[in-house]
């Protein structure tokens, strides 16, 4: 019988905005002003160059940024170097755009929980299941738990850039089920990456995918979990 359950963050339990909303946060917080076309169009690009954490991976990586999108997730400075340089293949009207941007994904006004997140971990903490966030990421998603009332419902947060290493390294679940005090073989990971999140099956957990959607095209994509984990 499963008795806790890992989630991944991005795209399992939280939605990042849109290009479009993510551009004109930056824009507005920067003071700089494009026409609608421009707007459009610079999203565009952005999302196709995969700029923005948390949404589509780049339609092509380029060669000199290659070794540094495969480590990405193992530390801060490395995450924020490898997304500021696929932004920076981008023109914008200021240079100093690429890092607002950069910061404007960190904040929880950024990011939106699936609609059916709370119920699903709130149910999951009334069964008595103990619920962690295993992610690869390059800074504290806390804060986005915290802001978004689901943070009492997490009892631990293992983040790879914490610890050197990313999904599928299997040191990530294993360091996640000890603190949680939790067998593998009765441990559920729910995310949405075969080759990231599949990573749990070596170390013996069960493992349930989701749909990499937005969140207004998959409300109920969590909801089978309650009826895995009994």
């Amino acid at each position: 019988m499963t008795s806790t359950v890992l989630f991944d963050f991005s795209g399992t339990l939280f939605r990042i905005e849109s290009a479009e909303s993510w551009l004109r946060a930056g824009l507005a917080a920067a003071g700089v002003v494009l026409t609608e076309g421009e707007v459009a169009e610079t999203a565009r690009a952005l999302e196709a160059a995969g700029a923005l954490p948390g949404a589509a991976f780049p339609v092509r990586v380029p060669e000199e940024l290659a070794g540094l999108w495969r480590v990405r997730d193992e530390s801060a400075e490395l995450h924020r170097a490898a997304y500021t340089g696929l932004s920076r293949r981008v023109p914008l009207p200021d240079p100093a755009l690429h890092d607002a941007l950069y910061d404007r994904h960190m904040e929880p006004a950024a990011w939106a929980p699936y609609p059916d997140a709370p119920q699903v971990l709130s149910t999951l903490r009334e069964r008595g299941v103990r619920v962690g966030v295993v992610s690869n990421i390059g800074w504290d998603l806390r804060p986005v738990f915290r802001a978004h009332g689901l943070d009492t419902y997490v009892d631990t947060y293992v983040l790879s850039y914490e610890h050197g290493v990313q999904k599928p390294d299997p040191r990530l679940f294993a360091t996640a089920c000890e603190a949680l005090g939790a067998d593998p073989r009765t441990t559920l990971m729910v995310g949405d990456s075969l080759p990231a999140d599949g990573g749990a099956a070596a170390l013996g957990c069960s493992v349930y995918f989701v749909d990499h959607l937005p969140a207004a095209e998959r409300p109920d994509g969590l909801r089978p979990v309650l009826d895995l984990v009994g």
